[in-house]
């Protein structure tokens, strides 16, 4: 295997995983276990896995005032991200869950425009009215009589945490960029475990973990151990050695398997119209990234984390 292909495996495991979550946690959302306890959990183990790390690094400093950044990137990603996306799969479609997490990219755009970090082109504001366009549509035919599966709540909420995303990645980038990946996740997580805890712990104890069989157990497991920490330690990886274009490209394969994924697994059926606005906020993506040269543009960072 050459280094050149390294980071592009790395990119392919990474967004594959990624695209697990969103079937796996409907099979088991609301049904099986709630958000909130699912959610504590799955801090609670990333927490631990930031740990191992420092058994062989020699510990970083973090000044002072970067501390505060990262309790509030760890509020703000590891805690309401997560709450958000974990009750919005619980009421909404795994496809329209995957669907709407492609606008990311065009929201880490706008707020890079509102902050002076970027600026608009004719191409840049195509793509994004293509592309909001194409995730309100979504969200507004969930309450159709064909779309079963589909939920307006679930689907706000699930907007809501792509905007979270954008928000962590735009305002807390410069902060993150000065430390090593596996400092920054330990701080992120070990912090975020330990808010979330006060409210989490009751409901946690309470879930029979036990009572848990077959996919659904694997299912569980899979969400708990998984999606956090390993993905984004792999993308990291790749980051460090090409472009953010190109990183943010791989995302977009995340739809695509969440899709074949959920219908394989009966979870979910493809509508022409979820089809159609998928293609159009594909549209729109290609658009905004095609308009960039990453050595030139490194302030918009266009990939996601779970």
């Amino acid at each position: 295997m050459t280094h050149a292909l390294r980071p592009h495996l790395a990119l392919l495991l990474c967004n594959t995983i990624w695209a697990l979550d969103y079937p796996f946690y409907v099979l088991v959302l609301g049904r099986y276990i709630q958000p909130l306890p699912m959610v504590t959990a799955a801090l609670l183990i990333t927490a631990l896995l930031s740990l191992i790390p420092r058994l062989w690094e020699s510990p970083e400093r973090v000044e002072t005032r970067d501390k505060w950044i990262f309790a509030g990137a760890a509020l703000l990603v590891a805690i309401v991200r997560k709450l958000l996306m974990m009750y919005g799969l619980s009421f909404t479609s795994p496809i329209d869950g995957a669907i709407i997490s492609t606008i990311g990219p065009l929201l880490i755009l706008v707020l890079s425009v509102a902050i002076g970090r970027d600026h608009f082109t004719r191409r840049k504001v195509i793509g994004c009215l293509l592309g909001m366009g194409g995730a309100i549509a979504v969200v507004m035919t969930s309450g159709g009589s064909q779309h079963a599966h589909s939920d307006l709540t679930g689907n706000l909420l699930l907007f809501g945490a792509s905007c979270t995303t954008a928000l962590y990645m735009v305002f807390f980038k410069g902060t993150i960029a000065r430390y090593k990946v596996t400092t920054v996740m330990r701080w992120i997580y070990c912090l975020g475990a330990l808010m979330l805890l006060p409210f989490g712990a009751e409901s946690l104890l309470k879930t029979d973990f036990g009572a848990l069989h077959g996919r659904i157990a694997f299912a569980t497991a899979f969400v708990i151990f998984v999606p956090t920490y390993l993905p984004n330690l792999m993308l990291n990886f790749a980051l460090k050695r090409i472009s953010s274009t190109i990183t943010g490209i791989y995302s977009y394969l995340q739809p695509l398997l969440a899709i074949l994924i959920s219908v394989a697994m009966g979870l979910d059926k493809l509508h022409a119209d979820t089809l159609i606005f998928g293609l159009i906020i594909g549209l729109g993506v290609w658009l905004v990234v095609g308009a960039y040269h990453a050595p030139t543009h490194p302030d918009v960072t266009i990939h996601q984390q779970s």
